[in-house]
């Protein structure tokens, strides 16, 4: 059997019907769904299946949606197939379904938290004031050195790094614009991110200290797998460390490529990517081909899985 790690999207994978098939088809679905209804008191599985779109793109139902539909995924695959990983990782909100996957998080606990864990990143800047954009075809060091030109005293810093030639930068609006003008004068793209705050930039910095205070409340279990952590891009076992990654996560980049670069480290060589949509797997071709990918989000892709 190959060494096989779960790996769970973030806000953008939301699509109306996300769910559905799973929902229909199998019980273990059905009760994650509920369980998620019950916890939140609205109909989240409404929402999924239905929308309309506009709702769901709301970043304090989007973040509670994509973790409830990935999760009703993981059990299906649990008991369909039986499949254990050696790893798990989620990009920004995928990370606390990772943490679900691996006995760390309880899922009503999970499930609340990020839908506050949305409000908190929504209201930490007023609407308009901040933003994001993908920054195509440069590497690293050349996207920090227009970050700090195109600052000009605002917030402007790397948001995301993806994979080779996909950087996304957040910051303030005017500085994320000026930041696009350095790039296009370099003769490289980068275009602006339909999103309604700058996620994972330093004026998210108001949005952890809430976060911390809700995580006060709730339970961290022995993780029975380890977390490759968004901060660190390094394998965590410890539960102690759990709460202080995830505040500090908020307004940190997602180092996507180096994580998975670190999962190859540790002998992984198929990645299954558990919830709506393909972007991991697509990622994942462009980190490193030579590593196996599959999704699972609906009947088809779970009879693929072997």
């Amino acid at each position: 059997m190959k060494q096989t790690a779960f790996v769970f999207p973030g806000q953008g994978a939301q699509a109306v019907g996300m769910g559905k098939e799973l929902y229909e088809h199998f019980k273990q679905a059905r009760e994650v769904f509920e369980e998620a209804n019950d916890t939140l008191r609205f109909s989240i599985s409404k929402l999924c299946f239905e929308g309309p779109e506009e709702t769901l793109k709301l970043t304090e139902n989007t973040q509670p949606a994509v973790l409830t539909a990935s999760i009703a995924a993981l059990r299906v695959l649990q008991s369909e197939k039986g499949i254990e990983p050696k790893l798990t990782a989620g990009h920004s909100l995928g990370e606390y379904s990772a943490l679900v996957a691996s006995g760390g998080l309880s899922f009503p606990e999970a499930v609340q938290t990020v839908r506050l864990r949305g409000r908190f990143m929504q209201e930490a800047v007023p609407v308009g004031e901040g933003t994001m954009a993908a920054v195509l075809g440069m590497d690293p060091e050349e996207v920090e050195k227009i970050c700090e030109e195109a600052a000009e005293g605002e917030v402007l810093s790397p948001a995301n790094f993806n994979c080779p030639g996909q950087i996304v930068i957040a910051g303030h609006t005017k500085a994320v614009e000026r930041g696009i003008e350095l790039v296009k004068k370099k003769g490289k793209k980068a275009m602006l991110l339909q999103v309604s705050a700058p996620f994972h930039s330093p004026l998210m910095k108001p949005a952890g200290v809430r976060l911390s205070e809700t995580l006060d409340g709730i339970t961290v279990q022995s993780l029975r797998v380890p977390v490759v952590t968004n901060v660190e891009a390094q394998v965590n076992t410890s539960s102690d460390r759990v709460k202080p990654l995830l505040v500090e996560q908020v307004s940190s980049p997602v180092r996507w490529e180096e994580s998975m670069r670190r999962m190859i480290k540790e002998g992984i060589e198929r990645i299954l990517e558990i919830g709506p949509g393909k972007v991991l797997s697509g990622l994942m071709k462009r980190i490193d081909s030579k590593v196996g990918t599959a999704n699972l989000d609906d009947i088809e892709s779970l009879k693929k899985i072997v």
